[in-house]
């Protein structure tokens, strides 16, 4: 299903744009660097974290044309620099994680070794800060402490590995720092980038908050409902690894012989047939329309910090890009 964020205007060339962007900045001399830092960049993504900055650089703008001409050199190159976080994240993520396949792919770690894969995701991250550096120090500073809550937010999820008892509260609290950091500051740095009042830069900030957290709920409850293929990694893998995510968390909670057969489940690594059989625990209770409704709460937020900005192109697609979460969430359910 197509997202919102392909009909604001100039949106097919600013994914290009950022592509092309994306493989020049991490050209290295270094052949073997080269290969291997741009393998999960060729594996494609949606790029929705660029596309925000692009997005969001253009809320000034009241029609197509001054929208179209928002988005500067400048602003593709502060998205950049925030997907150069995201995806040097997710080679540190998959060592951590043992993982052998991201985004329908072969993963870093798993065609190279965990020792490269740490030294791209540092050459990721190294490469994103020296494009901060070169858009002023308010960036640099903005890029430096998302990555620090990125951080945090991860070891607050291993702190929580295989614990049934995980509350809600400390597992917003580490989605809040793993995802909707980053969405945030992508749409600041878009906003700061641009030029846009101060008041918008922190109404588009709370808008990437609030939809980062909308993101993560949806992506915890789709490792439960959807498959290896729609997922591009394998399913219900938080679950085998002791990450018990909010649809997990309300099944348990929920009470019942069928939560305590879950809990019993788990706690320690768990695969084959038992996991199978912990996943369809979970789908079959309300831990998934529960944590639907959560992330719908989420999205309600999102649409209204964007009230403000009245009917402009950016309004437009981010309230739109927000509420197809749900949508594909739906398609998914229903196996379109």
């Amino acid at each position: 299903m197509p997202s919102p964020l392909d009909l604001f205007p100039g949106a097919s060339e600013h994914r290009q744009r950022i592509e092309d962007a994306l493989l020049s900045v991490v050209a290295s001399e270094e052949e073997l660097m080269a290969e291997m830092s741009s393998h999960l960049i060729q594996a494609g993504g949606k790029r929705q974290r660029p596309l925000f900055a692009a997005v969001c650089a253009a809320a000034g703008a009241t029609g197509a044309d001054d929208a179209l001409a928002a988005v500067t050199d400048d602003v593709i190159l502060g998205g950049v620099a925030v997907e150069l976080v995201q995806v040097g994240s997710l080679c540190h993520d998959d060592v951590i994680d043992e993982a052998d396949t991201r985004r329908g792919a072969e993963s870093v770690n798993a065609r190279w070794g965990n020792l490269k894969a740490i030294l791209v995701g540092d050459f990721l991250l190294a490469k994103s800060s020296e494009i901060a550096a070169g858009l002023g120090t308010e960036v640099a500073g903005l890029l430096a402490a998302t990555i620090a809550r990125l951080c945090e937010g991860e070891v607050l999820e291993l702190r929580s590995a295989y614990d049934p008892g995980r509350s809600e509260a400390a597992y917003y609290s580490a989605i809040e720092g793993k995802t909707a950091a980053l969405f945030a500051t992508a749409c600041r740095v878009g906003a700061i980038v641009s030029g846009l009042p101060r008041e918008d830069v922190d109404r588009l900030t709370d808008f990437g908050r609030h939809y980062g957290m909308a993101f993560q709920v949806v992506d915890d409850v789709l490792d439960v409902v959807a498959d290896e293929a729609t997922l591009g990694k394998p399913a219900a893998h938080d679950i085998a690894e002791g990450i018990y995510n909010l649809p997990v968390l309300r099944a348990l909670a929920a009470g019942g012989p069928d939560a305590e057969r879950l809990r019993s489940m788990l706690g320690s690594p768990v695969g084959g047939a038992e996991l199978a059989a912990a996943r369809d625990l979970v789908r079959g209770s309300v831990g998934i329309e529960e944590s639907i409704a959560v992330a719908s709460g989420f999205i309600d937020q999102a649409i209204t910090t964007l009230a403000p900005l009245g009917e402009r192109p950016t309004s437009t697609a981010l309230a739109g890009a927000a509420a197809h979460l749900l949508e594909d969430l739906a398609a998914v359910r229903s196996g379109a």
